[in-house]
């Protein structure tokens, strides 16, 4: 292929104001970073960390003009290692890509071959990109539970966060494998959503949060899938059943946990963090193994939501206000 052969991204640009605009742009493949691998983009998706590169925030991004997309599927085009053959599916999800690389809201991307993974049988490249990063955290927080020793006979179990990207997939997975899941939620309108998902029950924010102020509250989680952080995390710590586990990734509640060491020392307590950008490939690829087979979300479809890369600009803010629902899938034709 020409390395001058065009393609669409959009680039984010830093001004001298230090403002940050996002544009559709024609971009050259010889523009691309240095990498062992050429892949063509079919799909991406919107994630947090998508939303936040796209408006300058330097915790995910400082170079600029930049194009962000965490995760990428598509086909390989050259990869002169010989890792991947032309015309072989693979997928990206984590790493640099995105960030600091030129990611996968852009018709091509140049990485490192140890980044992609070959597709799944089981999954296309489509249904890959509606899991993502996104179901990839959540996989990796059921998986972990798993090693954990939480199992469906040992109770409920909790997710904070549920109707978005992480959410929504960890609630599909638990409830395929046999877990009796509770949803948390703000949004009380989107109780069928969840309820469609696998939810067993849904409750509220007030409900988890309940006598917050107390030092312990009543055991009631087998284990928890926590994408929120701050209070919610707080709350699930101290309401988690002795010998119970809690995984964490996220941080849109808060960065913080104010809480005391009881429920660590009282009740052995577990609090597990996730990692998805820099986890190994041996877990990686076992994790996309189960999404592919036996953890496969039934219903996939319900999940995610298509858009265009110049539909994007309102997904960034609706998911940077909170109100994402489930996945958004970018399609690059």
């Amino acid at each position: 292929m020409d390395s001058h052969t065009t393609f669409k991204a959009l680039v984010v640009t830093k001004g001298e104001d230090k403002q940050f605009t996002r544009t559709i742009q024609e971009r050259t493949i010889d523009a691309l970073p240095p990498g062992d691998l050429l892949v063509r983009v079919r799909y991406s998706s919107l994630n947090y960390k998508d939303a936040l590169s796209a408006t300058g925030h330097p915790g995910v991004t400082r170079q600029f003009p930049h194009t962000p997309g965490i995760d990428a599927a598509g086909e390989v085009v050259s990869c002169p290692r010989g890792r991947f053959s032309p015309g072989q599916q693979v997928l990206i999800t984590g790493y640099d890509l995105g960030m600091e690389t030129d990611g996968g809201w852009g018709g091509f991307i140049r990485i490192p071959a140890e980044w992609a993974v070959a597709l799944p049988s089981g999954l296309d490249l489509r249904e890959s990109m509606v899991i993502g990063t996104a179901g990839f955290t959540a996989a990796l927080s059921v998986l972990k539970l798993e090693q954990a020793g939480v199992r469906p006979s040992d109770g409920d179990i909790l997710v904070t966060g549920a109707t978005g990207g992480v959410g929504s997939i960890a609630v599909a997975i638990l409830a395929k494998a046999g877990y009796r899941v509770v949803a948390a939620t703000g949004k009380s309108s989107d109780e069928p959503f969840l309820r469609t998902l696998g939810a067993a029950e849904v409750i509220s924010r007030e409900q988890l949060t309940e006598g917050l102020e107390r030092p312990m509250l009543k055991e009631r989680w087998a284990g928890v899938v926590d994408v929120v952080g701050g209070q919610m995390l707080v709350a699930a710590l101290k309401s988690t059943r002795y010998g119970g586990a809690v995984t964490c990734c996220g941080l849109v509640g808060s960065t913080d946990l104010a809480m005391n060491i009881y429920p660590f020392i009282l009740r052995g307590v577990s609090l597990i963090g996730i990692d998805s950008v820099n986890c190994p490939m041996e877990p990686r690829l076992q994790v996309w193994e189960r999404l592919a087979g036996a953890w496969r979300p039934e219903h996939l479809a319900a999940i995610a939501h298509e858009v265009t890369l110049e539909e994007l600009e309102g997904q960034i803010q609706t998911i940077l206000q909170g109100n994402m629902r489930g996945r958004v899938v970018v399609s690059l034709p």
